[in-house]
């Protein structure tokens, strides 16, 4: 693997790598997207039936586009075989538990003079969530997406994700769904999908908001269809870095690196690091890995193209970097990663200690798995509660209360040439 010097070059030209990675830089499929989005909108149903049918290979109408209560116990019979719903009801416990401290609650503030003013927290009514499907399928991105919905008080919840070509959905994806609380499912993906859930079909209600990963068809289908409706982000590839001092165990880094680099061959692993030895030791764990596991051609791929190991100089300019990657998923493994952590201002996840492996954020720890990627960390946060909920701004004056200040609103609108705001004040207090 690539083990490079840290300077502000070298800083530069991987921040120009990865930004390459954005889907801002998806321009050339625009054109596919927007045609869909389009037909969809004017064309509703007819329109999905005929992409599914022509991107999936599945034949829909009104009645099969609905995955049904038997689909989903035939899944349950087969996920059960496997061990993995109760691990899925495991995971589910703590991902709840996290999320519902994120609640928050409206609130009141009186005064005597008869002020009140106040904040007016209310779920959204519809959110819309999209799960990939395909060849891989993600349980655990099902519950990430559905469980802040659902504690945030959404009133319907509803997914969409493509069927296989025999019309199912995967059984493991239906199980993670209903064990979230989703309210209806959609055999229905793609750019299509993120259309019907924007502007409605004759089958597919409107929503609010959308959520959820899905290819460059599906997250320029959200970039186009955004101001019709909410999203939550336009997620790029998945990315981690670790952040690592001579006390690191090389095997535990490399090992968490590429448990990145496997996703995509668009994934970035980087170390960051002050030691050169840890650097070096890193590297050979690296190439004893990638001979041994099954995403080989893809994690060499990832590497090849994105990954790097950076030496730094101190600390200071380790975190420095560190801080202007914004990486998605941020690994502190230093020998105090708590005080280190102080410093660190922007990453999607941080996870402290040569314990506190990536994997476990994916799937089992609590807190949210969707997080900001290629760079955005820098002003976007993980998937949360918030992101289901608006607030209303409260506010209440009496006579009382208005009066003494009356006329500096008035100043304060004629100064802005508005003479209709001042009047709606002076007409209150008319002799």
């Amino acid at each position: 693997m690539k083990i490079t010097k840290l300077n502000e070059s070298t800083k530069k030209n991987i921040l120009n790598d990865l930004l390459k990675r954005s889907p801002n830089n998806y321009g050339k499929f625009t054109e596919t997207v927007d045609e869909i989005v389009n037909n969809v909108r004017e064309n509703g149903d007819k329109a999905v039936f005929e992409y599914t049918e022509k991107f999936d290979g599945v034949k829909l109408d009104k009645d099969t586009i609905v995955v049904t209560e038997d689909e989903i116990k035939e899944a349950y019979a087969e996920v059960e075989k496997t061990g993995l719903v109760d691990i899925i009801r495991n995971a589910k416990k703590n991902i709840v538990e996290f999320h519902q401290k994120q609640k928050q609650y409206s609130w009141f503030d009186s005064k005597i003079d008869g002020t009140i003013l106040g904040q007016k927290i209310t779920a959204l009514s519809k959110a819309g969530v999209y799960v990939p499907g395909g060849k891989a399928a993600y349980p655990s991105s099902v519950l990430m997406n559905i469980i802040p919905a659902k504690v945030a008080g959404v009133e319907k919840i509803v997914m969409v994700t493509p069927p296989g070509k025999d019309g199912k959905v995967n059984p493991g994806t239906l199980v993670a769904a209903n064990e979230a609380g989703v309210d209806i499912i959609y055999k229905v993906g793609g750019a299509q999908a993120i259309a019907a859930l924007a502007f409605g079909t004759e089958s597919i209600p409107k929503v609010d908001k959308i959520v959820g990963p899905g290819n460059i068809f599906v997250a320029l289908a959200k970039k186009a269809v955004y101001g019709f409706v909410s999203i939550d982000s336009i997620a790029g590839p998945s990315e981690i870095l670790v952040l690592a001092d001579e006390t690191a165990n090389p095997r535990y880094v490399a090992a968490d690196m590429l448990s990145q680099a496997e996703h995509d061959e668009m994934a970035s692993a980087i170390l960051v690091t002050t030691s050169e030895e840890l650097a070096g030791k890193v590297s050979e764990e690296i190439d004893g890995f990638v001979k041994e596991l099954s995403r080989a051609e893809i994690i060499s791929k990832s590497l090849e193209s994105y990954g790097h190991i950076l030496i730094a100089e101190n600390m200071d300019d380790a975190i420095d970097a560190v801080n202007e990657i914004a990486s998605e998923h941020l690994e502190i493994v230093t020998k105090d990663p708590f005080y280190t952590m102080t410093k660190i201002k922007n990453a999607g996840a941080i996870f402290l200690g040569e314990y506190s492996s990536e994997p476990l954020g994916d799937y089992f720890a609590g807190p949210n798995h969707v997080l900001p990627t290629n760079g955005t960390a820098k002003f976007f946060s993980a998937l949360s509660v918030d992101d289901f909920i608006k607030k209303s701004s409260i506010i209440s004056y009496s006579r009382e209360a208005l009066e003494p200040i009356h006329d500096e609103i008035i100043k304060f609108a004629e100064a802005e040439r508005l003479t209709a705001h001042a009047n709606s004040i002076k007409v209150r207090f008319e002799k």
